[in-house]
């Protein structure tokens, strides 16, 4: 497993988890309090978590359940894996946040987190970071 994987287990609360099990835990539904690590630690504002993983309307509703959907789970998870090899690959959570927020002609104009409301955004953003942790990309 490599460091921005173990990173996005620990902000999603998989920690130690193999990947059957966090298959298995998305499945049932992550707990809420990942949504608020994300938002405590300043990884997500509120506007960007209503925007890429679920509407602070359902998320209202959620935290009297104490845990996500499956389908909100699993887009948990996307932003955590892009924020983690974001983090990874600009070394800081800092230069993360500032990268993941700026526009870039790489995405046609699109800031990254923009893109994670649907799978093929979360798909360019990744191959993105990517090539730039390859030297590939600017």
């Amino acid at each position: 497993m490599n460091h921005a994987n173990m990173r996005a287990d620990a902000i999603s609360g998989l920690d130690g988890q193999s990947r059957r099990g966090a298959i298995e835990a998305t499945r049932r539904g992550l707990p809420v309090s990942g949504i608020e690590h994300l938002v405590d630690s300043g990884r997500l504002t509120l506007a960007e978590v209503d925007h890429v993983v679920l509407p602070r309307k359902t998320l209202s509703h959620r935290r009297k359940i104490g845990v996500l959907t499956p389908e909100q789970s699993d887009r948990l998870v996307r932003v955590v894996r892009i924020i983690a090899a974001a983090e990874d690959t600009f070394g800081s959570k800092e230069k993360a946040f500032v990268w993941l927020r700026r526009p870039t002609k790489a995405l046609e104009g699109d800031a990254p987190l923009g893109l994670l409301d649907t799978t093929e955004g979360d798909r360019a953003v990744e191959l993105l970071l990517h090539r730039i942790d390859h030297g590939l990309a600017a």
